[in-house]
Order: C-alpha cells, then structure tokens, then sequence
C-alpha cells in the first residue's frame, strides 16, 4: 500500500510540474539554510563537553578586577569545603620567543611570537583529559623548570626526534628561563577553550620578582575548580568573596564580589572574553535558529498556499475515491505521503546547495565547520527536519483535500470548485504573513547598513586615516633604542609626524587609575583609564585641547593631561577649572597637577560610552610607534616606501622581533566585524526570505491566470488593453504585499529600535528607512507580477475561448 502512495504521488507531481518544483526549490532553499545554521549552533554549543564532570566546572571571575590573585589558590584549597579541584593557572597574554638549543650546532631553533602557552601545575591535567604520549602527570610540572608540549609543537620544536626522546630536551623562553621538557601529550581533539600548547611549571615563577615576572608578559592569573556534587556554586563564590576579604589589601575590596562561571558559558562572549579562542554570542546564535525556523515556517507556508490554492483540480479524484470507499484517514496518509516524498526530495537537493552556502559564509563562520553528511548529528537532523517540515507542511492540506464531500464534489458544487470566502481569506493571510516576514528581513538589512555606514565613518574626534602603529619588544626595556628609532623615523620623507606613546586613542584603554580631587566642598573620585602619550601623541591624531598645555617633555610622570569626562567626574563644571588643581592618585606617589583637557573622544567602538581618560608622559610605558603618513602620491608609491625604510629601521634596532604593522583605520573596522556578520546573514536571509515569498507569489499568480483564462479572453476580445488586464491581474496581489507593509513596519521598528540600544552612538529611525523597505518589497513583487500576467495578458484570445 505504501509502495503505490508514493507511485500515485509521483505521478501527481510530474503532473503538475510548475506547482512541483516551486514546492521543491522552495522546501529546499529553508532546509539547506537551516542545516546551515545548525552546523554553526552545534560547533559552538559542542565546546568543552568531553571533559569528565564538565557541568561541576567552574571558573572564578569578578566583574571588577582581571582575575583571582595568586593567593587565592592556596587559600581556598585549604578553607573551603566542597572542592574536588582548585587549579590555577596563569596565561603568557603576549607572545614569546621560543629558543631551541641544537647540540652540535652553533646557532639554536628561534621561533619568534610563539603562542599558548601557560604557567600551570600538576593539577591542570587533572582538570583537562589530556592522553599522555611521554611522562608523567603526576610529575612533569610539580618542580621548577619543567614543560610539558603538546605533540603538535613537540614535532615543531624537535622534528627529528621520536615523542619519547624528546624528554629532557632544553626549551628557553625569552632567553632567560632555561627549562626542560618533562612530558608530550596529544593534541586535544574535541572543541575547547583549553588551546594552550606549551606548559611551564608554575614553581618556576617562585624565584622571580613581580617586576620580572611583568617583564615576561605572564597576564592575569586564572583560577578554576571543580564542584564536589550537591556544592552550591553561588555558596561557594560568596565564601570564595569572603576569603579575599579576609586578606587583600584592596582598597576597593568591598567592591570585589567573586562568583562561578560555569564551563559550558566559557566559550560565549561575556564580560570575561580574556580567555580561549574567538567567542560565539549566544544572543546571535539564538537569532540564527529563529532564521532557521522563519525560513523554514516561509517554505511551509509557500507549500501550504500552494496546495490548498491548487486544491480544486484534485476535488473530482477525492470525489470517486471517497465514492469508491476510500475513507478521510486513507486520504490523509496519502496527501501526507505525497508531502513526505516532495520534502524528502527537497532534503537531498538541500544535501547538494550546503557546501556552496559554506562557501559563501566561509569568511564569517568558524573554521572548524565542516559538512559531512555521515555525520550522526547531520543524519539525525535531516530525518528530524524532514518528518516535521512534512508533517507541518502536509497536514492542513492533507485535512482540507479529505474533508471534501463526494455527491457535492462530483455536481461540481463545493466550495473549493468555487473557491469559497473562507478559504480565499485563508491563501490571502498566509501570502500576508510570509510578504511580513521577507519585509521585516529587508527593513532590518537597510537598518543595519546605515548603522555600519554611520559607524565606519563617524567623526571619532581624533585623525584615522593614513596613520599606522606597531609595538616595540616589550621584553627590550632600553628607552635610548626607542628614542634611536624616533629619530630615524623622524627622518624619512614619507613621514608626516611620528609619537612613540601608547595606542592610538581607539584601542587598549587601559583600567586602573584612580583619581581623588580634594576640594572644600567634597572629595570626587574617578577610576579612569590611562593612555601613556608623548608631546607629540595629541598633535599627531588631532586631540582637541580645550584647556590648559599639552604635555610636557619629561622622564617621569610630572603632570597630567585628562579629558572633558574625567573633568566633569573630578567636579569641575568648566574644563578650565580644573587646570592647575592637583590630585592624588594610585599610579603616581603624591600629588600630581592637572595641566591641560582634551575634549572626548571615541575610545573605542560605538557601542561604549565615553569614559574617563588620563594621559601622562612616561618613557618606560611608551612602547608603541604611532606614525601618520604623508598623504599618497597618485602613483599609491609613497606609503610602500615609508614602510619599507621603516621596516628597515626596525630590524636594525630589533633583528629578532616580528615587526607588525596596523592601519588604524583597519583597527577601527574590526570593532563591527560582529555588525559585519549580522549584515551578511541578514542579507542572505532577506535574499531567501524573497526568493521563497517570490516563489510562492508565482505560484499563486499562475493558478490565477489559469482560474481566469476565460474572463481575460473575454475582456480581450470587449477590448480591453494589454496594461488593463496586467493591472487587473496584479491588483489584488499589490494589496496583499501593502497591507504586509503596513504590519511589517512597527515590527520591524520595534526589532531594530531594541537591538540599536547596544550602542552609545547609533542613528535615528527614520520614517524614509521604512519606506525604503516597503518599496523594495513591492518593486520585486511587481516584477514578477509583470513577466507572469504580461504572459497572459497577450495571449491569443480565441485560444483561451476555445480551452472551455
């Protein structure tokens, strides 16, 4: 029986070949975004599952200070109950030189900017599933001077050397920590966060000051621990909240609340992204899933309006079914098998557009996405999708078709023959909701490109273009070879105007600095950020000055330059009141002068306020060259030659560091790669979303100019005009698309009103957005309209006439 449903179903479908394939294109375009979409959602909700006990991992974290400091490893391992493992671990945030000793040879193995790598002991690889390849875990990190590779740089750093043999090997960081290779495990192969390859002994940091320790670049330390079960985790962070109390010296310590950061959120943008590979935002994933599922709902729908508009043809084979004793739950099995075997169709086809569209996202999707069709998650998503979308699709149709009534089908009375009220409105709400629905999505393309628009070129208050920066060798602390390089610099043509400071005014603000002005009203205090700048910083990237000097020349801090928010946060309602004042600070022992305000500027993205700033002249900080270029000669020569006697300067001051060179322009843009994104997809859901709204207004616009062959021969031959039965036929189905308009708008306003609250600058809603939109929609309906009734509107009359 099964067998001739779907023989009885294949024929229905060749039968109606235009209906068939608008159905098919239409399953198949949903299906393959979605499955898309699916790859995506399950790469980034797959990290760090394999770990054993995940859900009773935790990191520690504040939203205040860059992490737990050291001694709360040691501490909490000894105070608190409830703790299966505490392990900390600290990262090296900067890249380091790497240096293998060859035997024999008289130079070592140099491997320059090496990253990963992490000061951790013993307790790391309990937390971890590493597969040990030689050594032991129990022993390669519990003394001084020990590192543990991963088998990926074990082969990188000893190529000829069996795993085995490279125990007791000698590795040096920064040529000054000599250690010894105790242990090679294998690379992980499950998605982590955990993508450290190199591990140094955290005792081997016991012998070393902070200020060496600084030196080296380690960064904030980490703290993880593992939950012994029925352990509260918001117990166990008030206690770990009280045990800090107990013995820092913070003076902000009543600030400080620490609290458990579950594992499965380590991989999701939050306040804490200072750990791991690049972050997935959960709000964005949860917005591809509802794509997923409009685009779907658009196909479904698009089926749906089909088959019931096409249902009339089909009303005389229900009729002498049911007269022949087929009962209404037969029919629907065969309505839904004839839906079953169309998605299926549209399913495989799907399997065939995936790895194109991959293609196409390939610049703005995780590299560790990869389409295979045995995947078990793949299978079992297709098979879920094709049962649902079939189900959803075919049962409304399914029950209509076999609702029929065989005496009224059969003397070509019922309502379907017709065409009732009912089922008209039906067809015309579902054309509505799938024209709001592709609306929406190209109102919220035209939005989203005018915010990225307004962000790549807004006024930041500071000079972008044609500047360039790059760091020195923070490892190298000699302030005479940077001034060396200032000179040399200073010295090329191409050059317009060099300052060896910190980062430009847009990027690594950093926190800490905390100001105290002593008036006799009251005592302000502001946590600003500080920005280390020369003389030179504030002409070179145009920073208005409106108040007071710029800052001096000077070998330490000996005055302070701040911005207009910093001013009116010390209580200075005029930017000149507060030139002359002196404050206190954590940075700087004793009092230090305001001399000069600078008006605000954009710190960083849009989205962020305006904060705090202080800039002060300290050459043992100023680290980083920012350079603005001469302006390019139109044969586009110019800034390939200043970059070129820039590099050559470089390596003859710094031969053995990697020299990187940033645009800040370039900078600047990759704030917005996340709005990137967005605009890509929304323009690839808005292009689907048409092209499947599109498809199904073809549909419906061929079953019309079918239904109506006979009246547009009629109105021919009375004389009406080509443009008359176009604009006749088009009517209606222009209505439908307005009134989408109209409900589409204050959904859309409401959806792009809510997600423009994400920045501190962003652009006004206007009216003309909105309209723009609208008549967008409409220009695309109307062509399709156009080619589709134009083809019926010249055809010959009489050939109509005599088809009744």
């Amino acid at each position: 029986m099964i067998k001739n449903y779907f023989k009885v179903a294949l024929r229905n479908l060749w039968r109606n070949k235009a209906f068939s394939a608008i159905n098919i294109f239409g399953l198949a375009i949903g299906i393959s975004a979605s499955l898309v979409i699916f790859l995506i959602v399950q790469y980034d909700f797959s990290f760090d599952k394999f770990e054993k006990g995940n859900d009773q991992i935790y990191r520690v974290v504040t939203d205040h200070d860059p992490g737990p400091p050291a001694f709360m490893a040691d501490a909490a391992q000894k105070k608190l109950t409830g703790l299966d493992l505490v392990v900390p671990f600290t990262p090296w945030n900067f890249e380091v030189k790497v240096s293998i000793p060859q035997y024999g040879e008289t130079k070592p193995s140099v491997f320059l900017n090496e990253p990963e790598i992490v000061m951790a002991d013993e307790e790391y690889f309990k937390l971890i599933n590493y597969k040990w390849l030689a050594g032991s875990p129990s022993s390669s990190l519990s003394e001084p001077y020990q590192t543990v590779l991963t088998e990926q740089n074990a082969r990188r750093f000893f190529p000829h050397l069996p795993l085995d043999q490279v125990i007791g090997k000698e590795v040096v960081f920064n040529d000054s920590i000599r250690t010894t290779v105790s242990g090679v495990v294998a690379n992980l192969k499950p998605n982590s966060d955990f993508t450290f390859q190199t591990f140094v002994s955290s005792a081997t940091t016991e012998s070393y000051t902070p200020l060496q320790l600084s030196s080296w670049g380690l960064g904030s330390s980490m703290l993880f621990v593992k939950l012994s079960k029925k352990t509260s985790p918001a117990e166990t962070g008030n206690q770990i909240t009280e045990l800090y109390r107990q013995h820092s010296r913070n003076p902000n310590i009543s600030k400080v609340e620490f609290r458990l950061q579950p594992l499965s959120e380590l991989h999701f943008k939050t306040f804490h992204d200072d750990f791991g590979g690049p972050k997935a935002d959960k709000k964005a994933l949860f917005g591809l899933i509802s794509v997923a599922g409009i685009l779907l709902l658009l196909a479904c729908i698009n089926f749906i309006n089909l088959t019931t508009a096409h249902s009339s043809q089909r009303a005389k084979e229900i009729g002498i079914r049911k007269t022949l004793g087929g009962s209404r739950k037969k029919l629907i099995s065969r309505f839904l098998s004839e839906t079953f075997l169309l998605t299926l169709i549209a399913t495989l086809i799907s399997i065939f557009f995936v790895p194109l569209l991959l293609k196409a996202f390939s610049e703005y999707i995780p590299e560790g996405i990869h389409f295979n069709i045995e995947q078990p998650p793949v299978i079992l998503f297709l098979a879920t999708t094709t049962l649902l979308v079939s189900l959803f699709a075919g049962i409304y149709p399914a029950l209509i078709l076999s609702s029929y009534k065989p005496v009224t089908v059969l003397r070509n009375q019922s309502s379907v023959a017709r065409g009732s009220t009912r089922s008209l409105l039906f067809r015309k709400t579902l054309t509505v909701s799938q024209f709001v629905i592709a609306q929406v999505f190209v109102i919220a393309t035209i939005i989203v490109a005018k915010q990225i628009h307004y962000e790549l070129n807004k006024n930041m208050g500071f000079k972008k273009d044609a500047i360039i920066y790059f760091g020195t060798n923070y490892r190298d602390t000699s302030v005479a070879k940077r001034k060396l390089l200032l000179q040399k610099f200073n010295a090329i043509p191409e050059i317009a105007d060099v300052s060896l400071a910190g980062f430009p005014p847009s990027t690594n603000l950093a926190p800490g600095f905390n100001l105290e002005y002593k008036s006799e009203k009251e005592d302000n205090n502001v946590n600003a950020g500080i920005k280390p700048a020369d003389t030179n910083y504030i002409n070179l990237y145009h920073l208005k000055l409106i108040a007071g000097t710029n800052l001096p020349n000077s070998d330490t801090i000996s005055c302070l330059v701040i911005n207009e928010k910093c001013s009116q946060l010390l209580g200075f309602k005029d930017p000149q009141d507060a030139i002359g004042k002196y404050v206190e600070s954590n940075f700087v022992r004793g009092k230090i002068p305001i001399t000069g305000v600078v008006a605000n500027f954009i710190q960083g993205s849009l989205h962020d306020e305006i904060k705090p700033l202080v800039l002060f002249n300290d050459p043992r900080m100023e680290l980083t060259f920012n350079i603005a270029l001469q302006r390019g000669n139109p044969g586009g020569t110019s800034w390939q030659k200043a970059i070129a006697a820039i590099t050559r300067s470089f390596k003859k001051i710094y031969p053995d560091t990697q020299l990187e060179i940033h645009f800040l322009d370039e900078s600047i843009a990759k704030y917005y790669s996340a709005e990137r994104k967005i605009s890509f997809l929304l323009k690839w859901a808005t292009g689907l979303a048409i092209v499947i709204s599109c498809l199904g207004l073809l549909g419906l616009v061929i079953y019309s100019t079918n239904q109506r062959t006979k009246e547009i021969g009629i109105r021919k031959v009375v004389g009406a005009s080509v443009s008359q039965i176009i604009f006749l036929l088009s009517k209606d189905f222009l209505k439908l698309v307005f009134i989408a308009f109209i409900i589409a708008v204050p959904i859309a306003w409401f959806a792009a009103n809510k997600w423009l609250q994400n920045f501190a600058f962003k652009i006004d809603l206007s009216i003309w957005l909105f309209i723009l939109g609208g008549l967008t929609m409409i220009f695309i309906s109307l062509i399709v309209l156009f080619f589709k009734t134009r083809k019926a509107a010249i055809s010959n009359p009489v050939k109509s006439l005599r088809s009744e």
